[in-house]
């Protein structure tokens, strides 16, 4: 079997560092994402998934996925991505626009796979609530998403996971796609359902 890149995208808020870190505690590989953002307190878990550089050491990088998002800059390694190509029957990453997907398809074509996470309105807005976002904060997200057509990129993955209900049924569905689970014999399937 072909070793294979899952890559993650969604808009804000849709379960795209909340997956990628589960998986990671799974023993799945991540290819690093690199930004130019700084992730405050309220964002801090974002701190294990993305790699923040200042600008002149973010452009001193080699990349093969290079994109902006809401003025800052994002992009994966060429030496990562190549090492988890290799090394690697499994390893995720995430991407903040269409653009990153179609950079990498020209690298590796077959062997990449891309899952959008979608949310609706009212779980985008719930989750920004929760997080401690001011109303023009929430204003600005949707307003950029809308402007983007961030909840409109299902139309360009391979994959949607509605991520509108619990992380665990999210990461189910995730599972399932990346060939993570395991059927069982029809005699004890029917001794779990009994």
């Amino acid at each position: 079997m072909a070793n294979k890149i899952y890559v993650f995208l969604g808009p804000h808020m849709s379960g795209k560092s909340s997956m990628v870190s589960q998986l990671m505690s799974m023993g799945i590989h991540y290819i690093p994402t690199y930004t130019t953002r700084f992730f405050d307190d309220r964002y801090a878990y974002k701190r294990r998934i993305y790699r923040t550089l200042k600008n002149k050491e973010y452009e001193a990088e080699k990349f093969i996925v290079n994109t902006t998002y809401q003025a800052q800059s994002y992009g994966l390694r060429k030496s990562d991505v190549l090492e988890a190509y290799q090394q690697h029957r499994i390893s995720v990453a995430i991407m903040h626009d269409v653009s990153g997907i179609k950079q990498l398809t020209k690298f590796i074509n077959q062997d990449l796979v891309s899952i959008f996470m979608m949310i609706d309105d009212q779980v985008f807005i719930d989750r920004m609530l929760r997080t401690g976002c001011s109303n023009d904060e929430i204003r600005y997200y949707v307003e950029t998403a809308d402007e983007t057509g961030e909840f409109d990129h299902w139309r360009d993955v391979d994959f949607v996971v509605k991520n509108t209900s619990t992380a665990r049924v999210a990461l189910e569905q995730i599972l399932a796609i990346m060939g993570l689970v395991t059927l069982v014999p029809q005699s004890d399937f029917d001794n779990l359902v009994k």
